[in-house]
């Protein structure tokens, strides 16, 4: 197996708290028709420019029962605005329509294989994973994006076609890894396409 769940793998539970002051798994999405899950986090340029279409992509699915979740891996020691605070403040400014969750132990993101902020993958009603990758082509500045791959593999998923594109690399800054240069990026990571 890759550093990255493959296409067509299961989604892997999870039990993380959110910003909310809850604790959730994936028994709370189990009627979701699709489950968008994300690793994002607060002080990213390419995560704070793309924020806006996440946003108006969820709120345009949220119709066909699908769900988004935002996981914040990041160490706050190598940023401290991404602290489990900082989340629950963003949450509170920007007020976004997904849950937000922490994943302080960054057990989920290895387990995952997130590469990059953000970085989505789209679960059938099954679980099974139909997208990986990025949002947008340009999430740091979104006047220059021209393709919106999330959207594309959301809209075909929810006619009921099969995803064209299932894998992009994703585009924005690695994840912190705790203890590792800012840089850092696990040696068995690789691109995606």
């Amino acid at each position: 197996m890759g550093f990255t769940l493959s296409i067509g793998d299961k989604a892997l539970d999870f039990l993380l708290p959110s910003t909310e002051g809850r604790m959730y798994s994936l028994k709370n999405f189990e009627d979701a028709k699709a489950l968008v899950i994300f690793f994002t986090c607060n002080h990213c340029p390419y995560v704070i420019g793309s924020d806006e279409v996440t946003r108006q992509t969820a709120e345009r699915f949220a119709k066909f029962g699908v769900k988004f979740v935002g996981i914040n891996s990041n160490s706050k020691n190598t940023y401290e605005e991404d602290s489990f605070e900082h989340m629950v403040e963003r949450m509170k400014t920007h007020k976004f329509p997904w849950v937000y969750l922490y994943d302080e132990s960054q057990n989920l993101a290895r387990a995952y294989g997130a590469l990059r902020t953000p970085h989505f993958f789209v679960f059938d009603a099954n679980r099974k994973l139909i997208y990986t990758g990025r949002g947008v082509d340009n999430p740091r500045d979104i006047s220059k994006m021209t393709v919106n791959d999330l959207w594309n593999a959301l809209e075909e998923h929810v006619a009921g076609r099969s995803v064209t594109t299932p894998l992009t690399n994703p585009i924005g800054c690695n994840v912190k890894w705790e203890g590792m240069d800012p840089h850092w990026i696990p040696p068995e990571a690789c691109d995606l396409v």
